[in-house]
């Protein structure tokens, strides 16, 4: 795989995640906009990959996102792939859940991936090519404790892939999703051996999974290689869900 000549988009470039996507992409040689709102990892970013150009975005501002993409293309010189990564988790039992706490990461992780996607498409069609990969999540078909807000959002962006996959398949734009099951980040990093233990555990290849096995998953699905398939989830949990 080669993307010398694309135009790529990446939200929430400075997670783990978010990292092993600018990687890969980079390392492919593509011409990479990285995005998030942490000012500091941005940095990081550009200071790691010279040729990577970084911007700083809040994507739960709605009414910014049209001219956000709209800026983001012009730098970039178009737009070809477009990796909606950004998300948040706000955790709570549903009886607990305030009002705010469940709309919040719907509006966050679903609507802004909606609007992301719908002026991204409206980019693409104009050059007749597009690739869409939005992450979404393990918990997003099998549930998890606490986080109906978040599982609800992430459901809902698989659904929502699908509508769009059908809208514009004839026009050479495929949408997929990427779903990761546990992956090694900051985050799990400061999980205790008990519970690190316990997840393992339930996974049948009994590790948890990398930046660089979403990554590997999400370029191809971004490729020339991807170009019959729209539409679908590929699954990276090393096999702890089997749709």
């Amino acid at each position: 795989m080669n993307f010398k000549d694309k135009k790529i988009l990446i939200t929430g470039a400075t997670g783990g995640i978010g990292n092993a996507l600018v990687k890969k992409f980079n390392d492919l040689q593509g011409t990479i906009l990285a995005t998030g709102t942490k000012t500091d990892k941005l940095d990081e970013i550009k200071n790691k990959f010279s040729k990577v150009k970084v911007k700083k975005f809040d994507i739960s501002n709605h009414d910014k996102i049209e001219d956000f993409i709209e800026s983001a293309s012009l730098e970039l010189g178009g737009l070809d792939v477009l990796v909606n990564n950004a998300g948040i988790n706000v955790d709570n039992l549903s009886l607990r859940m305030k009002d705010e706490e469940w709309k919040r990461v719907i509006d966050v992780n679903l609507n802004s991936t909606f609007l992301l996607t719908k002026y991204s498409i409206k980019k693409m069609l104009k050059t007749k090519f597009g690739r869409i990969v939005n992450i979404t999540s393990i918990v997003g078909h099998s549930g998890n404790l606490g986080q109906a807000n978040y599982s609800a959002s992430k459901a809902g962006i698989v659904g929502m892939s699908k509508s769009l996959a059908i809208e514009y398949a004839k026009k050479n734009i495929t949408i997929n999703c990427v779903s990761p099951g546990f992956i090694e980040t900051s985050m799990t990093a400061n999980l205790n051996e008990k519970v690190k233990l316990f997840l393992t555990s339930r996974i049948p290849m009994a590790r948890l999974g990398t930046g660089e096995d979403v990554s590997n998953c999400v370029a191809f699905l971004s490729s020339e290689e991807s170009s019959y398939i729209t539409g679908e989830t590929l699954h990276v949990n090393g096999g702890m869900y089997m749709a």
